[in-house]
């Protein structure tokens, strides 16, 4: 069972877009309240793509098991050297070490892109995610009370921060 790292692929949206969907309609690690479509995550990351941010996928006997990609963390030109990035990991793939595997790619690209800082934005319930990114260097920055409402209550965002350089 050897997980691999490659660049995304349109061909993977479908698969993606699963994980995605699975995420929106059972937690708050997204707080999208309606299924996406494939048309609008292939857009999604053509985007990131042309504006040269990385779509990674892990795969395990060739097929999509998790993502990852960053981004602009803000759109002002003050901003350029930080980013924000997501993570996801298919259901029936956790605790199999995928997230870490491209958590750390992730950190490598944004390193050899000269990039200073890498934003994580969490939901405060998530506590797996927050000490999972604790473990790769990153800290607690700082708590957005109520940013977010889904299931009937209001979500608190932490923001997490790793320096790059």
């Amino acid at each position: 069972m050897e997980i691999k790292v490659r660049p995304y692929q349109t061909s993977d949206a479908s698969t993606i877009i699963e994980i995605i969907n699975y995420y929106i309609a059972n937690s708050t690690a997204l707080y999208d309240y309606h299924p996406r479509t494939l048309e609008q995550q292939q857009f999604i990351f053509e985007e990131k793509l042309k504006k040269g941010f990385p779509v990674i996928v892990a795969t395990m006997n060739d097929e999509v098991i998790g993502f990852g990609y960053y981004s602009e963390f803000r759109f002002r030109e003050a901003y350029k050297f930080t980013v924000e990035h997501s993570v996801y990991v298919a259901p029936s793939a956790h605790n199999k070490g995928i997230g870490k595997i491209l958590l750390q790619r992730l950190i490598e690209l944004a390193k050899q892109q000269k990039l200073h800082t890498m934003i994580g934005v969490i939901d405060s319930e998530n506590l797996t995610s927050i000490r999972f990114h604790q473990q790769y260097g990153f800290e607690i920055v700082g708590n957005i009370k109520e940013s977010g409402f889904k299931f009937d209550r209001w979500l608190h965002s932490i923001i997490m921060q790793l320096m790059l350089e």
